[in-house]
C-alpha cells in the first residue's frame, strides 16, 4: 500500500540527518559561547535577552500564573513548531530547576508552512514568536520562580542550535507584557470536539479527505500530526462549493502499524485556529 518513498521524502530525511549532525557539532560551542541571561532585567517583568545565532530569547511575565518565552529571529531565519515538518527540530523546554513550580504547560501558536532553501517544507515561525507558558505554583501564596533551559533550532541556509538559560520570578500583580502573551494565546489552536472540527473521510485505500466550511479571515490550512513512524502528506483541494478541502495521503507506516490511528489535526485560518484528535480508519 505504501510502496517506495518518494524522492522528496528521501531528500527531506537527508536534510534532517545533515542538520542533526551539524547541530551536534555546534552544540558544545553554542553552550560555551552563549551568555546566560541575568536573573532579571531592569524591569522585573522580563529577563535580559539571551543572544544566539540569528536569534535572541527572553522570558516575560504575564502575571502570577502566566509567562511567555519570546524568540526574536533575524531576517530570513526561522524556528520550528512542535511538529517541525519534513526536517528540523522542535523546541524543548526544561523547567526542572524552577522553584515553587508544580507544572509548566507550554502553548504553541499556530504555525505556517515555510519552504526552506533546500526545498523541504517546514512548519514553524519567522520574524518572532511567543510561546505562552501556563504556570501552576506549588504554593499559590508564594511567587513562582521560573528557571528555563530552552533549546531550539534556528535555520536559514544552514541550521544552528540555540540555547537560552533564563530565570524570572513571576509578579503577584499585573504585568505590562500581559497583552503580548494574551495575543500569543489567541494565536494558538483552540481545542474543539471532533463534531465541531469537520469530517475526515477515507479517500481510497491509502488516504483521507477533509473539508471545512469556508470562513472569513485567512485561508484555511491543515496540519496533521500522526504517531511516530507514520508519515502523512497534506495537499489542498480539490475544493467544493462553500468548503475548503484537503487530501491526506498515507506515505509511510511503522512495521507494527494498526488502525484506527490517532491523528492530531490543526486547522489554521478562518476566524481562529482549531485542533482536535480523530481516530482515522481506512477501508
Amino acid at each position: 500500500m505504501i510502496g517506495k518513498r518518494k524522492n522528496r521524502r528521501l531528500k527531506a530525511r537527508q536534510g534532517r540527518d545533515a542538520r542533526l549532525a551539524l547541530a551536534a557539532a555546534f552544540r558544545l560551542t553554542a553552550a560555551l559561547a552563549l551568555p546566560c541571561a541575568s536573573a532579571q532585567a531592569a524591569e522585573s517583568y522580563a529577563t535580559d535577552w539571551a543572544k544566539a545565532a540569528k536569534s535572541q530569547a527572553r522570558l516575560v511575565a504575564g502575571g502570577a500564573r502566566l509567562a511567555g518565552l519570546e524568540i526574536a529571529l533575524a531576517p530570513g531565519a526561522i524556528t520550528y513548531w512542535r511538529d517541525p515538518g519534513e526536517a528540523g527540530l522542535p523546541p524543548t523546554f526544561d523547567f526542572s530547576a524552577s522553584e515553587n513550580v508544580a507544572s509548566v504547560e507550554p502553548v504553541f501558536p499556530a504555525p505556517k508552512r515555510i519552504r526552506e532553501a533546500d526545498g523541504v517544507e517546514a512548519f514553524g515561525y519567522d520574524h518572532e514568536v511567543v510561546f505562552p507558558l501556563r504556570v501552576e505554583p506549588r504554593d499559590p501564596s508564594q511567587p513562582a520562580r521560573l528557571a528555563l533551559e530552552a533549546d531550539y533550532a534556528v535555520c536559514e541556509k544552514v541550521c544552528l542550535p540555540a540555547k537560552a538559560r533564563l530565570r524570572l520570578t513571576l509578579p503577584a500583580g499585573p504585568s505590562p507584557f500581559a497583552g503580548l502573551i494574551e495575543r500569543a494565546l489567541a494565536a494558538a489552536p483552540q481545542a474543539v470536539a471532533v463534531k465541531d472540527f469537520g469530517a475526515l473521510e477515507p479517500d481510497g485505500a491509502d488516504g483521507w479527505r477533509f473539508c471545512a466550511a469556508e470562513a472569513a479571515g485567512l485561508p484555511h490550512d491543515l496540519f496533521v500530526e500522526p504517531p511516530p513512524g507514520w508519515w502523512i502528506s497534506v495537499a489542498a483541494g480539490p475544493g467544493e462549493a462553500g468548503r475548503d478541502c484537503f487530501t491526506l495521503t498515507l506515505r509511510e507506516t511503522p512495521k507494527d502499524a494498526a488502525f484506527p490511528v490517532a491523528l492530531r489535526l490543526t486547522l489554521t485560518g478562518g476566524e481562529r485556529p482549531v485542533e482536535t484528535t480523530v481516530e482515522a480508519r481506512l477501508p
